[in-house]
């Protein structure tokens, strides 16, 4: 339920209207823009009805809403969230554009890659210490060692870090060294996961999962939201479906629909979508023409001979070509790169 404040409403008068729903038990959820004022009940509101708030004079309109995700529908929050990250904003006029190797192998392989990104107009450095894997067999990333390898990059090119969480076991290490926490498709619905991210405050990048609906993976969000933490960036990276040519099927209309339902910022990942290099920039030209926030990019100076996902990279050359299109793709939506 929502209710629309009177912009003419005292403190004292809007006081009166979040202690009346915190007696009922629900929550309070307040967002002020500059034309408008709404408090959100969150909770259980099946068996409220609105004429206990129809009657103040405080309050010029009450909607139901109808969805389970709240925090994260754009009913509560009519304008758009912009997610900092250092410098970088995730979510405002400019795409935002994360780009590296699908894992780390080396420093000198991190670092190289990092500088050439950086060069072409990267804002994030992306890069997999903790890799989930099909096959317990597969190369499952060099873990700590590998983050302390993309903290040595940052510390070389300046480039916030954005890369996967697998455990809360490693929560404490993420939230000191990592500008921006990935949880994977895998992990989308690892509910603890999920609940212990929102205790933090770090901005917290959020995948689709392979099989999800929309409201599946708004509800994920909401688990995020719900614990106290707000910056959460949704990722559309492909779902599974019949089709057996590309990895996933990249679902373009999930980003004007998210962003119909939902005030939270959203990119692509066109190279797990694919999972061929030669799709990723037909698809990330799509990904701006249809909205969204920005792209996440794997690249690889050598990706024939890459322990992780080579066969999706682009080599940092194409990235450099590619950023030089995108940004002209950008400049027709009125936004910029």
């Amino acid at each position: 339920m929502i209710l629309v404040i009177n912009n003419q409403a005292s403190e004292k008068e809007v006081n009166v209207i979040k202690e009346r729903i915190l007696n009922i038990g629900c929550n309070v959820y307040e967002s002020v823009g500059v034309n408008y004022h709404i408090i959100g009940v969150v909770g259980d509101t099946s068996n409220i009805e609105p004429d206990i708030f129809e009657t103040s004079e405080t309050i010029n309109k009450v909607i139901r809403v109808q969805e389970p995700y709240k925090k994260a529908n754009r009913l509560f929050h009519p304008e758009n969230t912009e997610v900092k990250v250092g410098n970088e904003i995730v979510g405002g006029k400019k795409i935002s554009i994360m780009a590296g190797p699908c894992s780390v192998e080396s420093p000198e392989q991190i670092l190289a890659i990092a500088q050439s990104v950086k060069e072409s107009g990267a804002g994030f450095l992306r890069g997999g210490a903790f890799k989930p894997r099909t096959s317990p067999y597969s190369f499952q990333g060099l873990k700590k060692q590998g983050l302390e390898m993309l903290k040595y990059a940052k510390e070389q090119t300046g480039l916030p870090i954005v890369t996967e969480i697998m455990s809360t076991e490693f929560i404490g290490d993420f939230v000191e060294d990592v500008d921006i926490i990935q949880v994977g498709a895998r992990n989308m619905q690892n509910f603890e996961l999920l609940k212990q991210l929102g205790k933090t405050n770090k901005p917290i990048l959020l995948k689709r999962g392979l099989s999800s609906t929309i409201e599946e993976f708004l509800m994920s969000a909401e688990y995020i939201m719900a614990g106290g933490n707000e910056n959460v960036i949704l990722c559309e990276r492909g779902i599974r479906t019949f089709e057996k040519y590309t990895r996933n099927t990249l679902d373009l209309s999930a980003i004007p629909a998210i962003k119909k339902l939902s005030h939270l910022p959203v990119i692509v990942d066109p190279s797990h979508a694919a999972g061929l290099w030669w799709m990723v920039e037909p698809l990330a030209k799509a990904a701006i023409a249809v909205g969204a926030d920005g792209l996440i990019i794997e690249v690889h100076n050598d990706p024939e001979n890459a322990l992780c996902d080579g066969n999706q990279s682009i080599k940092p050359k194409r990235f450099d070509q590619l950023m030089e299109k995108l940004k002209l793709m950008a400049s027709l939506e009125d936004r910029e790169i």
